[in-house]
């Protein structure tokens, strides 16, 4: 599983990136976790509004800091 965080570093970004870390940590699920920052790699996914969460390509959230829960159910699937 590759876990994508796009954003510029923001702290709105920072919190997700911790998000995600604390709930594989917590599932025991193994994913590669990758911020992006570059602008047009972001862009190159429809994302206008960061933070924003790719799982395995796949945009799952833009715009907010996702919740536990959202991410548990993410990884789970």
């Amino acid at each position: 599983m590759r876990i994508e965080i796009l954003g510029t570093g923001c702290p709105k970004c920072k919190k997700t990136k911790e998000t995600v870390e604390k709930v594989l940590k917590e599932t025991g699920v193994e994913a590669e976790v990758v911020k992006i920052e570059d602008f047009e790699t972001i862009l190159n996914y429809g994302v206008m509004v960061t933070p924003a969460l790719v799982i395995d390509g796949e945009v799952k959230l833009a715009g907010k800091v996702p919740g536990t829960e959202e991410i548990r159910k993410w990884v789970m699937e």
